[in-house]
């Protein structure tokens, strides 16, 4: 036990300091972390822990997903819905069968196995490809098609995993029973996560406290996850749906105390799964060392760059003709005209393996039912990390100067203006309406003549806070405003420090006023519009 401690705070050392580098080198902090997770693992005297599928699969994987969903737009998702379908599902699907074959027919895997194993390494993790995106300013769609992909394709992959594995174990597949079970899942999950989410919402508003209801959000995407899962599910598609729910009916029903907590604590809850679960993925290249001694490296070198190989064929393969051939129709061609060829080479490009594929090789049994080893289950383990390690790597590394060369990120850069000027233009119509309504009360309420004078002057300070555009004249007396401000608010901190060592003020005091120069310094942060801005 205090081994298991003792390292699980070396990890989280090391997450802080690869994440801080990361920001250094601008590379994907999974990058690092995987890197620095194999290095760890070959440290002498350093514990090896192993990697419970579990973990992955019902423990860690439901929030990762609950987050995400919450986190996207529900009506760009329904607007990219085709896009997103068409990769989730039919390019998971299509990698599995091309694997399977390449590894058939080139490496004599039998059929059932090379199945497993492309279902295994067929879903892309976004993680990485995202961190690196964001930073290179790509087009808005290609973002929301990654993430809803990301949000849909583990489930895919999850149900195919499962009907192979059940193939092998008992010797029986029946493909129209498997179509019917697939469906099933999909539309009951889909009204099972929905359901969760109705009530978690209701059970949410109902509670009216900051920490019941974090808490509430906290096991919404377990219920919504296990549930499913229990019964032979993925729980994937389930905990997509609640999110998506909470995502678009949420914002009416969580208070503000409860959103402006909750976003901290999901931010620090993601950013500590995903670094552990990348540093815990790096640590099991010690455990696989160890194993890969039973076999021949020509196999294992040989079975890996074949199916990278395929994953990457497969990708470009099915990308192209699903963004290209429904604009055939000419109705989807006028409502949604046909993106640049680079988008479709940058959505392609991103086909970065991660730990969900680990996790499923992991949770292969070690057995059939009749006792008897299950087939290729060590050099299944060895593909699916050579494949994470190859694609993280090679992939994450590369994205940024693909971005570059293709020149992407000028269409991105256009886009990204285009939201701060209609932000700046949304954020003084609010305010034009809260003036109208305030007119309103102010005519049939007695209120003070002072109370409608601060009102006012609060409405104006916070109107006179927007730039009136974005040129870079606007920008600097915008950014200059903004430092001065903060230069304030750490004045008038210190002053608060003064008055509480003097034992002019309580604790208690001096917490309530950080709290409201706390919330007015957030404020500035999410409101500023800073010169690494386009």
């Amino acid at each position: 036990m205090e081994a298991n401690f003792q390292l699980f705070l070396i990890l989280l050392a090391v997450l802080a300091g690869t994440a801080l580098l990361a920001r250094r080198v601008e590379v994907a902090p999974a990058i690092l972390l995987l890197l620095a997770g194999i290095a760890l693992a070959f440290v002498p005297g350093m514990p090896s822990p192993e990697l419970p599928p579990e973990l992955i699969l019902l423990l860690v994987l439901p929030p990762l997903i609950y987050s995400a969903a919450v986190a996207m737009s529900w009506r760009e998702f329904k607007f990219n819905l085709r896009p997103i379908i068409l990769l989730s599902v039919g390019c998971v699907i299509f990698t599995a069968f091309a694997v399977a074959a390449a590894t058939h027919y080139l490496i004599g895997l039998p059929w059932n196995v090379g199945f497993l194993l492309g279902a295994i390494v067929a879903p892309p993790d976004v993680v990485a490809p995202l961190a690196v995106a964001r930073r290179l300013a790509i087009p808005r769609r290609i973002m929301v098609v990654l993430e809803g992909e990301g949000l849909a394709n583990d489930a895919t992959a999850l149900i195919l995993y499962r009907f192979a594995v059940v193939a092998i174990s008992t010797g029986v597949f029946s493909f129209p029973k498997a179509i019917g079970e697939f469906s099933a899942i999909v539309v009951g999950e889909a009204a099972f996560g929905i359901a969760v989410g109705w009530l978690s919402l209701r059970a949410r508003h109902w509670a009216r406290d900051p920490q019941i209801e974090i808490t509430l959000s906290l096991i919404t995407p377990y219920v919504a996850f296990w549930l499913p899962e229990r019964f032979g599910g993925s729980g994937v598609i389930a905990t997509v749906a609640c999110g998506l729910y909470m995502s678009w009916n949420g914002p009416l029903l969580i208070s503000a105390a409860t959103r402006l907590q909750g976003i901290f604590f999901w931010n620090l809850v993601i950013y500590l799964i995903e670094g552990l679960l990348f540093l815990l993925t790096g640590f099991q290249m010690r455990l696989l060392f160890e194993k890969s001694k039973a076999f021949p490296l020509d196999d294992i070198l040989i079975a890996t760059a074949l199916v990278t190989v395929m994953i990457v064929i497969a990708r470009f393969a099915w990308t192209f003709p699903a963004i290209y051939l429904p604009r055939i129709i000419g109705r989807i061609r006028e409502r949604d005209p046909a993106p640049p060829w680079q988008w479709a080479f940058v959505l392609s490009f991103t086909g970065v393996r991660g730990a969900v594929s680990l996790a499923a090789a992991l949770a292969l049994p070690f057995a059939l039912p009749d006792g008897s080893p299950f087939p290729e289950r060590d050099l299944i383990l060895f593909v699916a990390f050579g494949v994470i390690f190859i694609t993280l790597v090679g992939f994450g590394l590369g994205l940024a100067p693909i971005v570059r060369w293709l020149g992407v990120a000028q269409a991105g850069r256009s886009e990204r203006v285009a939201e701060l000027e209609s932000e700046i233009s949304a954020r003084r119509e609010a305010l034009d309406a809260a003036l109208k309504s305030f007119d309103r009360i102010t005519e049939h309420r007695e209120i003070s003549d002072e109370v409608v004078q601060l009102l006012r002057a609060r409405h104006e300070t916070r109107a006179s806070q927007l730039p009136n555009s974005l040129d870079p004249d606007a920008r600097l007396r915008s950014a200059t405003g903004t430092g001065l401000t903060r230069e304030l608010i750490s004045a008038e901190r210190k002053f608060i420090h003064v008055l509480l060592r003097d034992g002019k003020i309580t604790d208690e005091t001096r917490r309530h006023i950080e709290r409201d120069l706390d919330l007015e310094e957030a404020s500035l942060s999410n409101r500023e519009f800073r010169d690494d801005q386009p």
